[in-house]
């Protein structure tokens, strides 16, 4: 008898359907399983940069205050399940399996009755409402895609609210090449009535969630000019204050490092306290502050080695840092939090980059961290190869520390020469960042 086909590698035959944006697939996919998304309350999530640090300090405040929380993510990092939890865990691969072939069954059916096959995100997306529907949590957090409109997590209805991070410059070729028409697409998640909550600083951008809040009577919350400030911060944690709408939120202390996670924090505080005013929710300020702490985003300035002599002696062992700061915004806001954490200190960078990114402009931040570079690849057909991007290195004057083809080769090139440094940086690719964390957390 033939082995049972794994239920990831049959989910990642769905790919070869690509991006297909659009709704009705993937209702007639819903439809066939029962509509599991109907009948739960959800937060919907969108924006360029920032969007899986809200969702988790939304997750991890929520919790604190007693809700059972579900979570759906877009990229994961290491395992295909980080993209589906309930409850701060992720599905197991028996529930993976369970509702994977559930879904995949009747994905399999549309195109046995002539109907176009679901592409590979809408299956995911199937499986997150089936698990979903049969665990029935209090809240559901969705993570919006690369886009807003199309995207399948905007097959909802009704969300308690819309939020949106940032607006900046990636996935150009499907959003937009401009600001303002990559802000339009994002926000046709918003849904009649539904409050937006908003952080975008860019005026064009901002202007167009405005516009589409107004068009279906939705109430705007902008925080972007909200004050927030950072009482002291280290590598490893900081400690905010701010007032969102008249309410004071001060001394939260959180353990994600650099002052976008302040802004990201402050974008979640707004939506937990709309709907703390709007009586959709009931918060305990101290439960809050608890689970705020707790919230922490693997691959994003994620400290994996050294933080507890950090903690314990105020020294680097070296420290090594993970952070998937993948395109230009990622980039500036690394540069930001090394330079504002790390003054004088001797930093080792290794990085890969996926060539459709712009790989110029990241590299504009990533040199004014540090000039000391190892070049690797990462995991992906869409890698940048390290000879090419070791000679736009060349070409501003940097002769890389060494050029590795694999994310396993890199990390073998800093760990030869890690001795000579006090902090060894791994960014660029969530595909490299994902294989480093494994080699790390595995040994």
């Amino acid at each position: 008898m033939a082995e049972k086909q794994n239920i990831i590698e049959r989910i990642h035959e769905f790919d070869r359907f690509g991006i297909n944006l659009g709704m009705e697939r993937l209702q007639e996919l819903l439809r066939r399983l029962g509509d599991p998304q109907q009948g739960m309350r959800y937060i919907h999530v969108a924006g360029t940069n920032g969007k899986g640090s809200v969702c988790k300090f939304l997750e991890s405040g929520l919790a604190g205050c007693g809700y059972r929380v579900g979570l759906y993510i877009s990229p994961y990092i290491e395992v295909f399940n980080e993209r589906i939890q309930y409850d701060g865990r992720n599905i197991t691969d028996e529930e993976l399996d369970l509702y994977g072939w559930q879904a995949v069954r009747a994905a399999e059916e549309m195109v046995e009755d002539g109907l176009t096959s679901p592409t590979e995100f809408e299956v995911v997306m199937a499986i997150c409402f089936l698990y979903f529907h049969a665990m029935q949590p209090d809240i559901v957090i969705l993570e919006c895609g690369m886009g807003g409109e199309g995207d399948a997590t905007n097959i909802i209805r009704d969300p308690l609210a819309c939020v949106f991070t940032t607006v900046s410059f990636d996935h150009m070729e499907t959003l937009g090449d401009t600001l303002e028409k990559i802000a339009a697409t994002k926000a046709g998640i918003i849904k009649d009535g539904a409050p937006v909550i908003t952080n975008v600083k860019d005026h064009g951008a901002a202007a167009q969630i405005a516009r589409a809040a107004y068009g279906k009577d939705s109430r705007l919350y902008d925080v972007s000019k909200v004050r927030c400030s950072i009482d002291w911060e280290s590598p490893v944690e900081q400690q905010i204050s701010t007032q969102i709408m008249g309410t004071d939120y001060s001394e939260i202390r959180i353990s994600m490092a650099g002052e976008h996670q302040a802004e990201n924090l402050k974008t979640a505080l707004a939506c937990i306290e709309v709907l703390r005013k709007g009586r959709k929710i009931r918060v305990e300020r101290s439960r809050l502050y608890e689970g705020l702490h707790k919230a922490v985003q693997p691959g994003r300035f994620e400290v994996v080695a050294g933080r507890q002599e950090w903690l314990e002696e105020g020294r680097f062992a070296p420290m090594v840092i993970l952070d998937g700061a993948h395109n230009e915004a990622g980039a500036e806001a690394l540069q930001k939090t090394m330079e504002r954490l790390f003054e004088g200190r001797r930093i080792l960078l290794v990085t890969g980059i996926l060539a459709d990114k712009e790989v110029g402009r990241i590299l504009d931040h990533f040199t004014e961290i540090t000039r000391e570079i190892v070049v690797t690849e990462p995991e992906s057909p869409r890698r940048l190869e390290g000879q090419k991007l070791a000679q736009l290195l060349r070409e501003r004057g940097i002769e890389p520390r060494a050029v590795t083809e694999s994310a396993r080769e890199g990390l073998e090139a800093a760990q030869k020469i890690s001795e000579e440094y006090e902090v060894i940086l791994f960014a660029g690719s969530l595909y490299l960042i994902g294989a480093i964390r494994g080699m790390i957390r595995n040994g």
